[in-house]
């Protein structure tokens, strides 16, 4: 998927978008180690699942979405993660 698909930063979380052959959207969340111990990383799973929750009807489908969780990510609130998701999705014109 990096290989093939595009990349997005944001000092939050990173995306990356690939068109794939199904009709609709999927969305993987990771967490890596640099996030934090167990209990940061899961805070920010949880966070990215609730976002991309509340954005998912919006969303073009058709595409494989792999979201990677930055060290920041966990000590920051719910707005800043929904202005940085929103950046990215337009950035990737993910949006309809």
């Amino acid at each position: 998927m990096r290989r093939l698909g595009s990349s997005y930063a944001h000092p939050l979380l990173v995306l990356l978008a690939l068109r794939s052959e199904g009709p609709v959207t999927r969305i993987g969340v990771i967490a890596g180690k640099n996030v934090g111990g167990a209990v940061q990383r899961n805070r920010a799973k949880r966070l990215l699942r609730e976002a991309f929750r509340k954005v998912y009807p919006t969303l073009v489908q058709g595409y494989d979405l792999l979201i990677i969780a930055r060290k920041p990510l966990p000590g920051s609130n719910f707005l800043d993660l929904q202005e940085a998701i929103d950046q990215l999705l337009h950035r990737a014109e993910l949006i309809s």
